[in-house]
């Protein structure tokens, strides 16, 4: 019995090890079609409905300050502020079978990216281009931030009509100026909690 208390106390105190990228239960909300590659619907962003633009709202949590929160269910990423502030950025998510959880962090910026799709992506769609340059129609758009040494990163769109819709292969995609935003405001290292809630 005493063996048993002391494994059980040894559970509770182990420091967490940060999860990968698991992957979550699929999404019963609805899901569109990704816009192609190449394609600028940058001007497009005006049409985006008022509740998905950057805005600070109240946001309860445990986080630090400085900690990014992305909640694929709701389909919003928070900034955490601190005194129980966020910013709040509309997200485009993972569609069925491309989300997940867990814990990561900014492993790198970069601005204006270009786009190599991984190979994975590559094998599911094998018309897409090898390479694409940085510009408005790159499927990053203005910002990308990798998560990790995932192929997982937050990053701009070129198609500002997916914000709000789980249409990817599990970035986080944000309209270019609130990617702009955020990208200015986290450091590489910065801690990114992907949870479905």
């Amino acid at each position: 019995m005493l063996r048993l208390g002391v494994l059980a106390l040894a559970l509770l105190l182990a420091p967490a090890a940060p999860a990968l990228a698991a992957p979550l239960m699929p999404s019963q909300a609805p899901t569109m079609e990704d816009v192609d590659p190449g394609v600028d619907h940058t001007g497009r962003d005006a049409a985006l409905p008022a509740e998905l633009r950057k805005q600070s709202v109240y946001y309860r949590t445990e986080q630090p300050p400085g900690t990014i929160v992305v909640n694929t269910a709701d389909r919003y990423l928070y900034l955490i502020m601190g005194n129980g502030v966020a910013l709040r950025y509309g997200v485009g998510v993972g569609r069925d079978g491309f989300q997940w959880g867990g814990i990561q962090k900014i492993s790198l910026k970069r601005e204006w990216p270009d786009w190599v799709p991984p190979s994975e992506m590559i094998a599911r769609q094998p018309y897409l281009p090898r390479w694409m340059a940085g510009g408005p129609g790159n499927p990053l758009g203005a910002r990308a931030m990798n998560l990790g040494g995932t192929v997982y990163r937050i990053h701009g769109t070129n198609a500002p009509e997916t914000i709000g819709q789980a249409v990817s292969s599990g970035c986080f995609r944000l309209v270019n100026d609130d990617v702009a935003d955020l990208y200015s405001r986290v450091p590489i290292g910065t801690k990114v909690l992907v949870q479905h809630q």
